[in-house]
């Protein structure tokens, strides 16, 4: 059985040490976000999790009345979006309970003092069920929390429930979130809508309002996506930031370096309050290295070096796409920043290699997945065939990648971020058969699963709203240098403060 380790390392120690607080950091950037003026709307589902927290700690709002309004909108919303799907009530009124006591006695135990959050089910919670969207984990209960759970919970997060992901996050394909145990995930923003995957249960219920926030993972787009299809501020971080401890795909194997884990959050200033809580080494994840966070709110946006895109060469994007990259482009060019039409090199190259890379075990790496958590029938999205490949050519696909990556990376010197989209076009309906890329999950074409190829950083904001699928958000995707995803939460917050960011569905 899996038991995280709980208590900070001593590496973990020096990272938190010499990195941007969890509180300093968002109060840092209260100055770009609109959170804090929805304050006066009285509606306390709406605000971000930075501000909530404050309420709580002003004994403004008690956590028992919070988990209970948050409950009361599960209740309301999620029969139309089936995105939430497992709960802990009784658990959850008790710590808040607690916590309630603990701040009538002057004491606060985190900087999430109270506040309400999901978890994406392919997370372990102890004693609470978590299926990874596999038949043979129906009913499985773990004795601990992964890494990143047991973090939240320790600064004073209140678990609610499991929001849904497709079986091991791997096998949404075209409808996004949907499972055999628990099925159809829907987006925030219009009924029948993809709201993407594999974090798709995440970024629907946080945009409805129903928690302030989740953990997405990210293996081609799992955290972007949804937060693009269903109008959130997400963040994969960089490659060796967040452990991925009691994932139901975790550290390990050949295609361990595509998955990272993060944040998914109404505001941009949650990221900058979530990130610092859950990142640093576990003494479990071996590829996590202790590298400190950068403060968000000390990047001068004026001095960024941006390169921007419309096409990636591999999918075409829509007009109403390339129009919102230009418009968000023309934020960085009216703040003073240095813009250039210009991408990475060989991003066709990149994408045929790594999808080499992933059939070459012909779908076995899936097999025993499923042998694995005694799952007899897999979701019909899941892949379990492919192009196996010989040793010779494995090796190659390797290299290649490797090189490329390299290549990319010496392009990337001579930049800060890059600003591109996330999709090729706006959310659309979940189609009635089940559909799949042609190669495994690849979300968002080569926009998305190109950054974990890489292992940059990257995140999305909302940015506007498209007119080809009315009503439905557009989300703007923004990429940093190795291990400096305090820009990337800079840029995002620029832009946010920009174009309003987060608007509450209609449901």
């Amino acid at each position: 059985m899996f038991k995280p380790n709980t208590t900070p390392s001593l590496s973990r120690r020096r990272f938190l040490g010499s990195s941007v607080t969890a509180a300093g950091g968002a109060l840092a950037l209260a100055q770009f976000s609109p959170a804090f003026a929805a304050l006066a709307s009285g509606d306390v589902l709406t605000l971000s999790a930075t501000a909530v927290a404050a309420k709580l700690r002003k004994g403004e709002i008690s956590a028992t009345e919070l988990v209970k309004r948050c409950y009361a909108r599960i209740d309301e919303v999620n029969p139309t979006l089936n995105a939430v799907v497992f709960t802990c009530r009784e658990r959850a009124y008790a710590e808040a309970a607690e916590l309630d006591k603990m701040l009538a006695a002057g004491k606060t135990k985190g900087p999430l003092h109270g506040v309400p959050f999901t978890i994406k089910d392919s997370f372990d919670t102890g004693g609470v069920v978590s299926t990874g969207g596999t038949l043979g984990r129906k009913q499985y209960v773990p004795g601990a929390d992964a890494t990143v759970v047991a973090r939240l919970r320790e600064a004073g997060g209140i678990l609610l429930g499991k929001s849904n992901t497709p079986e091991f996050t791997l096998g949404g394909g075209a409808r996004g979130t949907y499972n055999l145990v628990y099925g159809q995930t829907y987006n925030a923003y219009g009924q029948r809508y993809s709201p993407a995957g594999s974090s798709g249960g995440a970024g629907a219920i946080v945009a409805a309002g129903g928690a302030y926030f989740d953990i997405g993972s990210d293996y081609g787009g799992s955290i972007r996506g949804p937060s693009n299809f269903n109008g959130i501020a997400g963040i994969k971080p960089t490659y060796g930031r967040v452990p991925r401890t009691g994932h139901i795909v975790g550290y390990g194997g050949a295609y361990d370096n595509f998955q990272e884990t993060g944040p998914m959050a109404r505001y941009v200033e949650d990221l900058a309050l979530l990130l610092p809580i859950v990142a640093g080494p576990d003494a479990s994840d071996a590829a996590m290295a202790p590298v400190p966070l950068g403060d968000p709110g000390k990047v001068e946006i004026k001095k960024l070096r941006v390169a921007y895109y419309l096409s990636d060469g591999v999918t075409e994007p829509s007009a109403e796409i390339k129009a919102m990259v230009t418009q968000c482009v023309g934020y960085f060019q009216s703040a003073g920043c240095k813009v250039t039409q210009d991408m990475p090199p060989k991003m066709k190259e990149l994408s045929d290699a790594r999808r080499r890379f992933s059939s070459a075990s012909g779908g076995d790496n899936m097999r025993r997945l499923l042998k694995k958590h005694g799952s007899l029938q897999a979701s019909p999205g899941l892949r379990l065939d492919g192009d196996e490949i010989s040793s010779a050519e494995f090796t190659a696909a390797c290299e290649a990648m490797d090189a490329i990556k390299s290549e990319q990376l010496t392009w990337f010197e001579q930049y800060d971020l890059i600003v591109c989209p996330s999709s090729a076009t706006a959310p659309k309906p979940v189609p009635p058969e089940f559909t799949r890329p042609p190669n495994g999950p690849n979300p968002g074409g080569g926009y998305n699963s190109q950054y974990n190829t890489t292992g940059w950083p990257a995140g999305v904001v909302r940015a506007t709203t498209s007119k080809d699928e009315a009503g439905l958000p557009l989300g703007i995707q923004v990429v940093a240098q190795p291990w400096r995803d305090d820009v990337v939460i800079a840029a995002l917050a620029m832009i946010e403060k920009q174009t309003g960011g987060y608007h509450a569905p209609t449901l």
